[in-house]
């Protein structure tokens, strides 16, 4: 999109570029139908209290029942939500995905009790249930995990005042996205024709890329002085989450909010502090490539609006999406036929929404419903947007996979892994454009590519690490009893800054505000899984080019195994082990030895 040219209306993007949300509701109607279907559940699951433990019979008929209404309530919410995102000004999907969440209180509240008397169940009995009705072996892993957390299941007066307050629980995150997302907007800026540049979500990284420095810092400027008008209002919603997850935490008798969040993927904590430890163990290689980034820019001060901008000129192509769909279709053949043919259906069939129109969700997503998943893209024709394609449809892979091959109760896989099958897509395009530049020969492309990866690793593991840090350290802070005021969050990002980027380059007052602009502080310990994800995925993809065949066949089925195996068994059967600090070490040491290349060919 050129650099002048508005943001179109929802109703001006063509339907080829739209994803088929009627592929889950014909019609609004439809969904209206399956809500008031809903809307029967909190009586049928309140007429099982007391009887799901007297037989195995009627713990089977409970299970089964939960497993309907997964799949009920995954698909109103998928639909609501998608629906929102195309337009979150629109009235009508606000209200719709408005409506949900009182409906999963009540829904959650009518079925707090089964933890507590699942719990309840003596395990002699529990064996006897097993033997009565065969088909509840279905259940035995699903089970077994729910009765590990007996010391955080309360009471069933408790469980249902907990439960009471979800709907509050979302108001951090939903405030924070109608103010991000609805209702903040960017002052304008001038290139230096004097026209008009938009400054949007979707826009602002393709701005920080114009090899234009007076743009970058203006997009820069634009964006974090806007933020900076805020800056109390953002701490108070960031304040409130934290308060949020720390509240949950220690309702469910865990040491921390971070042990709370691991728990329910089962990952151990120490994981967690290892990729913050192997991350500043390497520092150095940061150091010296932002020392030569400052080199290749020729500037005498480096900014962080110079970060993004390509320090290759000339290579920098405009990529549309049917040429990004066709690279990474080349790029994943690796794969095989089985996953090329799900990746086709993807692009062909309604899965994606390409670009960006007024009101739209920014960034990108996917979101795996059981009809097919959905992805949500804002395309701008850049190199970054075929990576951000590639990562996307890895996600939504995954889900195909997983929803194809696994039962409901095992189809959702946890996070941590999640981001491991987007990121070894990521990593396998790399490869590939990286490949094509020996058989042309052109140096000079290489270059670029190598650049790109290290930009990858820079925004993926070690920035992603340090906002785990943040996240880390302001629940400390509040766990401490300390209030997280503006000035508070604004020092403590400022100090990371300057511990993860070095001496070459200049901590700009404005990068100080940029905590507030991040949604996945809203997620409850999600970003390390973007550094720990990329980290095993650097190791997979090398295993998939290297070995061929049998290291597709094992990342296949880790692929498919939803959350039948805890994430850290799952990772060992693709070829990677996650609790040695190797993984992070390696992709960081690939991270160097690719500096040390572009410094040859540059």
């Amino acid at each position: 999109m050129p650099e002048n040219e508005r943001i179109p209306e929802r109703k001006d993007i063509p339907d080829e570029h739209k994803w088929h949300l009627e592929d889950m509701y014909p019609t609004d109607a439809d969904w209206e139908k399956d809500f008031e279907k809903a809307k029967t559940y909190p009586e049928k699951l309140a007429a099982k209290q007391g009887k799901i433990s007297a037989s195995a019979a009627d713990l089977l008929e409970y299970l089964r029942t939960d497993d309907e209404l997964t799949v009920l309530l995954n698909d109103l919410a998928n639909y609501a939500h998608r629906r929102n995102d195309e337009d979150t000004r629109n009235a009508v999907y606000q209200s719709m995905k408005g409506r949900l969440e009182p409906l999963f209180v009540e829904i959650t509240g009518a079925g707090s009790f089964a933890r507590p008397e699942i719990m309840s169940i003596p395990e002699d009995r529990l064996e006897g249930f097993y033997k009565e009705q065969p088909d509840l072996e279905l259940y035995r892993l699903a089970l077994s995990r729910l009765r590990e957390l007996k010391d955080h299941i309360l009471s069933d007066a408790e469980e249902k005042l907990l439960a009471l307050t979800g709907e509050i629980s979302e108001s951090p995150e939903n405030i924070f996205s109608m103010f991000n997302d609805a209702d903040l907007t960017f002052p304008d800026i001038e290139n230096k024709d004097g026209n008009k540049i938009q400054v949007t979500h979707g826009s602002y990284i393709p701005l920080m890329h114009n090899p234009d420095r007076a743009i970058r810092k203006a997009a820069f400027e634009s964006m974090y002085h806007t933020y900076e008008k805020f800056k109390n209002t953002s701490a108070a919603m960031l304040s409130a989450q934290v308060k949020t997850v720390g509240f949950y935490a220690k309702a469910r008798k865990y040491g921390s909010s971070l042990e709370a969040a691991l728990s329910a993927t089962r990952v151990p904590v120490s994981v967690y502090h290892s990729l913050i430890e192997a991350v500043h163990e390497n520092m150095g290689y940061m150091y010296e490539y932002v020392k030569l980034r400052k080199k290749l820019l020729g500037v005498d001060e480096l900014h962080f609006y110079d970060l993004y901008v390509p320090v290759i000129e000339g290579c920098d192509a405009k990529i549309t999406f049917e040429e990004a769909k066709k690279n990474v279709s080349e790029a994943l053949s690796v794969m095989g036929d089985d996953y090329l043919k799900i990746l086709n259906e993807g692009f062909e069939n309604g899965w994606i929404d390409v670009y960006e129109n007024v009101g739209k969700t920014s960034g990108a997503y996917s979101a795996g419903a059981r009809v097919h998943p959905y992805v949500l893209l804002n395309h701008k024709d850049t190199l970054e947007c075929q990576f951000t394609l590639a990562h996307e449809m890895g996600h939504a892979i995954h889900s195909y996979l997983s929803n194809k091959n696994q039962p409901v109760v095992y189809a959702d896989y946890v996070i941590f892994v999640a981001e491991v099958a987007s990121t070894c897509n990521e990593v396998l395009l790399l490869m590939h454009l990286y490949k094509k530049t020996f058989e042309t020969g052109d140096t000079k492309q290489r270059a670029y590519i190598i650049n790109y990866f290290l930009e990858q690793i820079r925004t993926t593991l070690y920035r992603q690490t340090m906002f785990a840090e943040f996240e880390l350290k302001i629940n400390e802070m509040s766990e401490r009893g300390e209030v997280l005021t503006a000035e508070a969050l604004c020092n403590m990002y400022r100090d990371l800054n300057k511990l993860y980027f070095g001496d070459d380059i200049v901590i700009d007052d404005e990068i100080a505000m940029e905590w507030a602009r991040i949604p996945h502080f809203y997620y409850n310990y999600y970003v390390f899984q973007y550094a720990t994800g990329i980290s095993a995925a650097v190791a997979l993809a090398n295993r998939i080019l290297t070995e061929g065949k049998p290291a597709v066949d094992d990342y296949m089925k880790f692929l498919s195994g939803g959350c039948s195996k805890d994430p850290i068994e799952l990772l060992k059967i693709a070829g990677v082990d996650m609790t040695s600090p190797k993984p992070v070490s390696d992709a960081l040491k690939m991270f160097g030895d690719m500096l040390k290349e572009m410094e040859k060919l540059v």
